[in-house]
């Protein structure tokens, strides 16, 4: 298989990495001279659309809220303007609180230094004639210099209608236009993608600019396209911005988003969630952004779709004929809620089989994973396996790997930035302006699924229960933007200046309310470097990458977490060190707080080694590989699962000279499937085990050619089954129960005998195992547990195979009964299940056939050295490669375990032939009915 290092990645996402924006960039956008203006204005840009006299802008900047122009004020002048100001009815206001406004008045002017080599224009006014310079580490904190916090309107998407849509005619000049960061897109994502630096030489970016768009002409979006292509690898795919704002404003921000955070609305609203006529706009968003990579699709490429923006995507994709075998991936970047509330949504089926149709879907934590499973195997009634979703199309099968693959931050990148002289400089700051105060920081979006106003109200429950903190803890919180009516919802406004009011005095002010437009990540960084404890109250959430800033950020200092036990970090053992609250509990909150602000150095860093642990090992570097990998290994796996057709009928003709011609040759035979047809019914299953003769004699055939080894594998018993076929073939070496269990070759100096593999497991979770497959053989007709020696089998259907209503049922028990081993014993005792057609398989992990044979053609194995110590070769990882075995010149594998014929297809002188009549990675198929007939040729070879 190759790596995703030799294709190319396009990374679908709904905003770009970065977008074009109005005003001269450094260096300057190439001139456009005057005689250019009217051949830009027959492309369709209407020039009388950029005046502002004509229609109202749709943002204006708010007087006086500058941070670099405005005059700066005093503590006591900032608190009497706010004892003056009425009770607001937004975001309560951060210009009385920033510290970052007041530092001036502490250093003295030839020591403010600007961040990044940025100036304050010699107007007075921040426009958008500088750029700033990209940073080398990205989050969701955008890097804005002292510039005007720009006034939001109703929603995250007004910020796609700037005063001036385009780099064209303002007052009959040209307006240039230039290309910088994009504050809206997954900074999280784009950190990531940059971590692998190298290894992801190949990319290509799908999304959106962010920014009104419709006055755009053709000339200037085939100018656009070209840039950003050229110079930053993405592809602007051209929304209008009423389809736009439709979808993403009412359909992802009011119906998709509550959804997948718990947050079911209430009447009168509850017309909007269930039958929102804005999904016609999210499909129309959908398929322009496949049309986009379909035209842009070359072969090789991998597709990397992300988040709930774009759910319809991998099955508008997998529609083209073009991309009909194309690795597709989806990975959903905030939580996934349990069945009974995604089942609300009127759209759902077709959610769910648009996601169907990648190769994996990945979700950030085991229950999110496991959520989806059950939703698709209670809403669609297909079956959902601990490893992924079985979907039948068309006649065909076709498996989506689902995988947990938490995101993770870029650490180097984060710790050469804290290292900059910005970030001491504010560290020094905040230190002299919070003097023997406690400095408690969060950074949420004011959503209310946030939980902001829950951890606001902790913190004033907190100061009313210790006033002797009154006074001496501050609570700085930084708050992302979001929709006018999300923030709204939230709530915040209120017991913001409530608690102000109540606990402020001339030199204290308990809640700094700040926006991320006045704090620079600079800035940001120095908070976290000086925080005493950092506060999450997420409601829901899925991996907070803020939490794993902060823990790199302490390093020297190691102050505690204070997390909400509904965000997706917490479910991650490393993450368990932090103080873990309920945000519904004020309370509880409270009494964290304290807790962290008197917590011993000594327990704040045992705690945090164990945060930062898991902080360096799962990065962002991980993610990207772990994902890019597992999708390209679930397609490759897709492909030959699906087309049967490519792989040729065993040629007699040509291996048996071979075959004849071999003076060492090792045979791998599987028994049940292969050379022995067994009686699937249910009478024929609970009847009394007698070797089928036919096979017996071909395997004693074999046996008899001195320059054979011949290797019998089996999923059966030892006990009353295996024994038996030993018994009858004494010459032949047996692999049962998967792999559990080896039965030697004889020798002259030593008899054939059974080796126990799994001799040291704790077989403990086979009480439970049974008593779960009790309860549901209880529900379903039929079926019935068979318990071995180190596994335990299900049979859920032993009917006739036929697709009727009572094996539709059998199979939908099956998948539940799966999910409920695998949750609550799986992880816990190691184990792994092997589905199958009517049946599933419970054993150990990391034993298999496969394995076994590892161990049968390690050098010190019985396939070679049948007289050497047993714990030459037992004590063999198996898993680490096949081993030396150059006096083996023919091997020949006949089974259905596809694991171990694509292992032993490695092998230069080796055959393998499937006999499962599924799409295989064997070099030949065969019939099982056939296989005697076939065989008994190659037996027969003297």
């Amino acid at each position: 298989m190759s790596s995703f290092r030799n294709h190319r990645v396009i990374i679908a996402s709904l905003f770009l990495p970065t977008t074009a924006v109005l005003g001269e960039s450094n260096p300057p956008t190439p001139d456009i001279h005057a005689h250019d203006v009217p051949s830009l204005a027959k492309s369709g840009l209407s020039t009388s659309a950029f005046q502002i006299g004509d229609k109202p802008a749709a943002f204006r900047q708010r007087s006086g809220s500058g941070l670099g122009n405005a005059p700066l004020k005093s503590i006591v002048e900032d608190l009497k303007d706010k004892s003056r100001a009425i009770t607001p009815i937004a975001s309560p206001g951060s210009e009385s609180g920033n510290p970052f406004s007041r530092f001036a008045s502490i250093a003295s002017p030839g020591n403010l230094t600007p961040l990044n080599g940025a100036s304050t224009p010699a107007n007075g006014h921040n426009g958008h004639n500088g750029i700033t310079s990209p940073r080398k580490y990205q989050t969701t904190h955008p890097e804005i210099q002292f510039a005007a916090r720009i006034q939001r309107k109703q929603s995250r998407s007004s910020s796609r209608r700037p005063e001036r849509d385009s780099p064209i005619i303002n007052g009959g000049s040209y307006q240039p236009w230039h290309i910088e960061f994009n504050s809206h897109c997954n900074g999280g994502l784009k950190n990531a993608v940059d971590s692998v630096g190298d290894r992801l030489k190949q990319k290509l970016w799908v999304g959106t600019l962010g920014t009104g768009t419709d006055s755009f002409g053709e000339t200037v979006r085939s100018n656009i396209d070209e840039r950003m292509k050229e110079q930053h690898c993405s592809l602007p795919v051209w929304i209008p911005d009423d389809e736009f704002e439709s979808c993403y404003d009412e359909f992802c921000h009011q119906v998709l988003w509550p959804c997948l955070h718990y947050a079911v609305p209430d009447a009168p609203k509850t017309k909007l969630f269930y039958e929102s006529a804005s999904f016609k706009q999210y499909v129309s968003v959908n398929q322009r952004f496949a049309d986009a990579i379909i035209a842009n699709y070359q072969e090789g490429d991998i597709i990397w779709v992300n988040d709930y923006h774009l759910m319809l995507l991998p099955s508008l994709l997998r529609a083209s004929p073009l991309l009909s075998n194309a690795p597709i991936g989806f990975f959903l970047h905030v939580a996934f809620p349990s069945s009974e509330i995604f089942r609300c949504l009127s759209v759902r089926e077709s959610l769910l089989r648009g996601l169907l149709a990648a190769d994996l879907v990945g979700f950030q934590t085991v229950n999110y994973a496991r959520h989806f499973r059950q939703t698709v195997s209670r809403i669609l009634a297909l079956e959902a396996l601990p490893k992924g979703i079985q979907v039948e199309t068309g006649g065909t099968g076709r498996f989506v790997d689902v995988g947990v693959i938490p995101m993770g931050i870029d650490v180097n990148a984060l710790r050469e930035k804290k290292r900059e002289p910005d970030v001491s400089y504010w560290v020094q700051l905040l230190r002299q302006r919070y003097a023997g105060m406690k400095i408690v920081v969060g950074r949420d979006k004011l959503d209310e699924v946030q939980g902001v106003r829950h951890k606001i109200q902790a913190f004033e429950q907190f100061l009313d229960k210790h006033p002797e903190f009154q006074q001496k803890v501050v609570l700085i919180q930084v708050a992302l933007q979001t929709t006018e009516s999300n923030e709204l919802a939230g709530g915040v406004a209120d017991i913001v200046s409530r608690i102000n009011s109540r606990f402020s005095t001339l030199t204290y002010q308990p809640v700094v309310f700040l926006h991320t437009q006045e704090v620079t990540f600079s800035q940001y960084l120095a908070l976290l470097s000086v925080a005493d404890a950092f506060l999450v109250t997420s409601l829901r959430e899925g991996m907070a990458l803020r939490t794993h800033e902060f823990v790199e950020c302490q390093e020297g200092r190691h102050r505690p977490l204070i997390l909400s036990e509904f965000t997706g970090s917490y479910s991650y053992s490393g993450f368990r060190s932090c103080i873990a609250i309920n945000p519904y509990d004020s309370r509880g909150t409270a009494k964290a707080i304290y807790q962290a602000l008197t917590m011993s150095d000594e327990e704040a860093l045992s705690r945090w080694k164990d945060l930062h642990n898991h902080v360096v090992t799962q990065t962002a570097q991980t993610f990207v590989t772990s994902f890019l990998t597992r999708c390209l290994r679930a397609n490759t796996e897709h492909i030959i699962q699906s087309d049967l057709s490519v792989v040729p009928q065993l040629d007699t003709a040509s291996l048996l000279p071979r075959y004849k011609h071999s003076a060492k040759r090792l045979l791998l035979l599987d028994f049940e499937g292969a050379i022995w047809q067994r009686d699937m019914t249910r009478a024929g299953l609970l009847a009394p085990f007698e070797a089928p003769k036919e096979a017996l004699a071909l395997l004693n055939k074999f046996a008899e050619d001195p320059m054979n080894e011949v290797w019998l594998l089996s999923g059966l018993p030892v006990k009353g089954v295996m024994d038996k076929v030993a018994a009858e073939a004494p010459n032949v070496g047996i692999v049962a129960e998967n792999g559990c269990f080896i039965r030697t070759r004889p020798n002259r100096k030593e008899k054939a005998s059974w080796i126990n593999v799994v001799s040291n497991f704790n077989f403990t979770w086979k009480a439970s195992c049974v008593e779960i497959l009790n309860y549901f053989t209880e529900r379903t007709p039929g079926a019935f547990v068979e318990e071995r020696e180190a596994s335990v089998v299900w049979r859920f259907w032993t009917g006739p195979v036929t697709d009727c209503a009572d094996r539709q049922w059998a199979r939908r028990q099956a998948a539940e009964a799966q999910n409920h081993i695998f949750d609550s014993l799986g992880e816990r005792y190691g184990l792994r299940i092997i589905p199958g057609a009517n049946s599933f398989l419970v054993l150990p992990n990391n034993i298999s056939r496969s394995t076994a044979v590892g161990a049968i053609l390690h050098p010190g194995g019985p396939a070679h050295s049948p007289l050497s110590g047993r714990s030459v070769w037992m004590s063999h990882d198996p898993t680490e490669g096949d081993g030396v075995h150059d006096e083996l010149d023919f091997v020949f594998a006949v089974g259905g375990d596809e694991k171990l014929l694509r292992r032993l297809n490695d092998l230069d002188n080796a055959e393998t032939c499937s006999t499962s009549r599924k799409g295989t990675g064997a070099k030949w198929k065969l019939e099982p009915k056939d296989a005697i007939e076939v065989l008994s040729r190659f037996a027969n070879v003297r």
